[in-house]
C-alpha cells in the first residue's frame, strides 16, 4: 500500500518556497505509483496504481506533453518550472483521491500549462491567478466535447483550491468552474436527436447482433457477439462483464415453480456487489451465450491453472510433451511449442527476446536455442499480476471467464499456444466496429451487415447500457429500481441515460388515460366514449415537455401559456410517481410555499397593501402542492403512476370584492349573509 504524507505549508515562506518544498517532499517521501517511480522520466507506467476493469493487457501511462502536440507522433514535454509541478501535482492528488480516469488531470495540467506559456516565458505555477484559469478553462471548452469539457474544467477547479489552501500561489484567488455541466433536459430538436443517436446502438445494429449471434463460429466472432449478447440482457458496463468468474450463474428455486436465473455481478464504481436476476426470455440467450464463451476460452483457462501450478515451467500441449528436458530446441520445434506457422516467425521471435541462436556441430547450418532461454522469455510474457485476475475481488486467472490464448482474437497475428492474456475492452468495442475506419474488419464487416445508407455499423458496448436504461424509463421502471438494476449508487446518475423520446413519453401519458393508474381530472373521464381510447388520447394530449415537476401537456397550437412559471397552479401539468428527483423538488417547492404563506400572513398583520391577495394565492399554492405530495408519497399508488390535479379555482375581481366588503366576524358575532353572498362562500 502506498505511504500517503500530508503537506503542510510554511506560513513564514513565500509560494515559491512552498512550491519546492512540495516537489521535494513529493518526489521523495511519497510511494504513490510504486517507491521505484522514476520520477524524473517523462513517461510513467501506472498500470498497477490504476484499477480499470477489463483493460486487458493495456498499460496506463502518464505522458506529460503540453496541449499542443498530444496524441502526434513526436510530442514536445511541458516545459520547466511547471513539469515537476505537475508530476508532484498528480502524485500526490492519486494518494488523495485516487481516480479510474486519471488522464482528466492530466488534460487540466496540460490546459493550465499552455495558458501561462501564452502569458510568460517560464511557466511558473506560482504566477497562476483567474486570468490563467479562465483561459485554461477556454482552452478545455475547445478541446473536448461538452461532458469532457466540465470533467476536465472540474479538475482545474480542484487544482486552484489546492494550490490556493497550500500558499503555492504569489497571489492567492478563489476560482469556479465556469464550464456548465451539459443539460439533458431538453427533448426536443435536432440536438437531442443527434445526442440520442451517438448514444444508443442503431437499429441495424440491433437487427444484427441475433444472426451473428447464431452464425458465429470463429472465436472472435463468438466473444464478441456473446457479450453483446449479456450486455443486452442487463444494463451491465463492459468492464463488468469482463470480470465476470467463470462460475456466475446463479439459479434459484421460485415460489411459483422453476428456477430463477441470474449473474453475479461486482459493480465497477462502488455499488454493492449483487445478483442480477433475468427474464425467462433473456435467460435462455444468456446461458447459450455463456456456453460458447466458455468453450472458446476453456484452453486459455487449463493454461493458466498451469501456471499457477508449475510458475517455473513453460506449458507444452500433449503433441510437444516431449520436448521437455531437452538443452538445445531447433526453430521448428520452437515454432511448435509457440504456435508459429513458420521457422522465420519463430527466429524473428527469438531476436526479439533476446535468445542466443547457435549452431550445433555437425548438424549443419541449423540454429538451435537453448530450452532454458526459450522457458524463461515465454514465463517472463505471463500477464502483469499473474495469477491474480482481478486485485478487487482476488479472482484468478484460472477462475476467470474472459481469458484467452495470447493473439487469439487478433487476425494479424499467430495464436500463441502456451501463453494467455485477458480480453479487454478495446478488442470487444474493435469487435464492434469501434475502428472500422483503421482497416479493422468489425463481426459487422465479416457478416456484410451494413446501416441502411451503405456506411459500416459501428457500435460502442456503453451505449447497451443507454439503450435499456431508456427502455426502463420509458416503460415506467421507478429512478431506484433503474439505478439499483444499473448498479449505480447515486440515482442522480439516471439522468444521464434517460433517452426516451418525445413519442414515447406521450405514448407513457396517453397509455393512463381514463386506466386505474391515472389521478386527476383526465381519469374521470367516461370509459364509454365513441371514439377509440387512444384516438381519444391523441386528441386530450397533443403534445408534452418536461418541467422540473414533471411534464406539460399544455397545446401550445392554440394558445400561448397563461400560468409561466406557475406549473402547479396549471391544469396541463401532469407527474409520474417514481421521479426521485422530481419529488425531492415537489418537496421544496412545498416548504418554499409554505414559508411564503407564513411571511405573507405576517405583512396583512403589518398592514401592506395588497397582502390578502398574496395570502390566497400562496393558500392555493400549498393546497396543491400539498395534495400532489400526499399523492406521491400514498403507497396505495403504484410505481410509475400518471397524476393530474383537478383545475383550481381562479378567484375573480368580482368575487374578491363581494369578499372584501363583507363585515368582520367575531367569535362571538354572527354575521347576517345574504344568500347570495354566503352561497358564494359555500363555492
Amino acid at each position: 500500500m502506498a505511504d500517503i504524507v500530508l503537506f503542510t505549508p510554511l506560513v513564514e515562506l513565500d509560494a515559491a518556497e512552498n512550491l519546492q518544498g512540495f516537489i521535494d517532499m513529493c518526489r521523495e517521501k511519497l510511494t504513490v505509483f510504486g517507491a521505484n517511480l522514476p520520477f524524473q522520466d517523462n513517461v510513467w507506467d501506472v498500470t498497477d496504481s490504476v484499477a480499470i476493469k477489463g483493460r486487458g493487457k493495456k498499460r496506463v501511462r502518464i505522458t506529460f506533453s503540453n496541449a499542443a502536440t498530444v496524441g502526434a507522433n513526436a510530442q514536445e514535454i511541458m516545459r520547466e518550472p511547471f513539469l515537476s509541478f505537475a508530476k508532484a501535482y498528480l502524485r500526490y492528488m492519486h494518494g488523495m483521491r485516487p481516480t479510474k480516469v486519471i488522464h482528466n488531470r492530466v488534460a487540466a495540467l496540460r490546459a493550465i500549462e499552455a495558458a501561462l506559456s501564452e502569458r510568460i516565458e517560464a511557466p511558473s505555477p506560482v504566477r497562476i491567478d483567474s486570468h490563467i484559469l479562465n483561459r485554461a478553462a477556454q482552452i478545455v471548452v475547445d478541446r473536448f466535447s461538452d461532458g469532457a469539457a466540465y470533467r476536465v474544467a472540474g479538475q482545474i477547479e480542484l487544482m486552484a483550491t489546492f494550490m490556493a489552501e497550500n500558499r503555492l500561489l504569489a497571489i492567492p484567488a478563489r476560482w469556479r468552474n465556469p464550464v456548465k455541466r451539459p443539460s439533458t433536459a431538453v427533448r426536443v430538436g435536432k440536438e437531442f436527436d443527434e445526442r440520442r443517436a451517438k448514444k444508443m446502438p442503431s437499429s441495424a445494429a440491433l437487427e444484427a447482433l441475433p444472426q451473428i449471434f447464431r452464425a458465429a463460429v470463429e472465436p472472435v466472432d463468438v466473444i464478441t457477439a456473446s457479450v453483446a449478447a449479456v450486455l443486452l440482457a442487463a444494463p451491465d458496463r463492459i468492464g463488468e462483464v469482463l470480470s465476470l468468474p467463470e462460475c456466475c450463474e446463479v439459479h434459484e428455486p421460485r415460489k411459483g415453480g422453476g428456477d430463477a436465473y441470474g449473474l453475479r455481478w461486482w459493480p465497477a464504481k462502488g455499488a454493492e456487489p449483487m445478483v442480477k436476476w433475468l427474464v425467462p426470455s433473456l435467460a435462455t440467450v444468456v446461458k447459450d451465450a455463456l456456453r460458447k464463451i466458455r468453450s472458446v476460452t476453456e484452453e486459455a483457462r487449463r493454461i493458466a491453472k498451469w501456471y499457477e501450478q508449475y510458475p517455473h515451467q513453460i506449458y507444452l500441449t500433449n503433441d510437444v510433451s516431449h520436448l521437455r528436458g531437452r538443452d538445445w530446441l531447433s526453430l521448428a520445434e520452437i515454432a511448435e511449442i509457440m504456435g508459429f506457422r513458420q521457422g522465420n516467425a519463430a527466429r524473428s521471435w527469438c531476436k526479439a527476446e533476446g535468445i542466443k541462436l547457435e549452431r550445433r556441430h555437425g548438424l549443419g547450418k541449423l540454429a538451435f536455442a537453448r530450452f532454458l532461454d526459450v522457458e524463461r522469455s515465454v514465463l517472463g510474457m505471463l500477464p502483469s499480476g499473474f495469477p491474480v485476475f482481478d486485485k478487487t475481488t482476488g479472482l484468478k486467472y484460472s477462475d476467470a471467464l474472459f481469458i484467452m490464448r495470447r493473439n487469439e482474437l487478433g487476425a494479424q497475428r499467430g495464436t500463441y499456444r502456451c501463453m494467455i492474456e485477458p480480453i479487454g475492452i478495446g478488442q470487444i468495442n474493435t469487435g464492434l466496429g469501434s475502428r472500422s475506419n483503421f482497416g479493422f474488419q468489425s463481426v459487422f464487416d465479416r457478416f456484410s451487415f451494413v446501416e441502411p445508407d451503405g456506411s459500416p455499423i459501428v457500435v460502442t458496448s456503453h451505449q447497451f447500457r443507454h439503450y435499456l436504461n431508456t427502455l426502463a424509463q420509458a416503460g415506467g421502471l421507478s429512478q431506484l429500481d433503474i439505478a439499483k438494476w444499473s448498479g449505480r449508487r447515486d440515482v442522480r446518475q439516471n439522468e444521464a441515460y434517460d433517452h426516451v423520446t418525445p413519442e414515447q413519453m406521450l405514448h407513457k401519458i396517453r397509455g393512463a388515460v381514463g386506466e386505474e393508474q391515472m389521478f386527476g381530472s383526465l381519469a374521470e373521464l367516461p370509459k364509454k366514449v365513441m371514439i377509440r381510447r387512444d384516438e381519444f388520447a391523441r386528441l386530450v394530449i397533443p403534445t408534452a415537455h418536461t418541467t422540473d415537476l414533471g411534464y406539460c401537456i399544455h397545446d401550445y397550437t392554440a394558445s400561448p401559456c397563461q400560468l409561466h412559471l406557475d406549473c402547479i397552479n396549471c391544469q396541463d401539468l401532469v407527474c409520474v410517481k417514481g421521479d426521485v428527483r422530481k419529488t425531492a423538488m415537489l418537496r421544496r417547492r412545498l416548504a418554499e410555499s409554505r414559508d411564503l404563506l407564513c411571511k405573507a400572513e405576517t405583512a396583512r398583520e403589518d398592514g401592506y397593501s395588497g397582502s390578502d391577495r398574496w395570502i390566497e394565492h400562496h393558500r392555493s399554492t400549498v393546497e396543491r402542492y400539498s395534495k400532489l405530495n400526499s399523492i406521491m408519497e400514498d403507497p396505495t399508488v403504484p410505481e410509475g403512476a400518471v397524476i393530474q390535479l383537478a383545475p383550481p379555482i381562479a378567484p375573480t375581481r368580482i368575487k374578491r370584492e363581494k369578499v372584501r366588503r363583507l363585515p368582520a366576524q367575531t367569535d362571538d358575532t354572527q354575521v347576517d349573509l345574504p344568500a347570495e353572498i354566503r352561497a358564494l362562500m359555500e363555492e
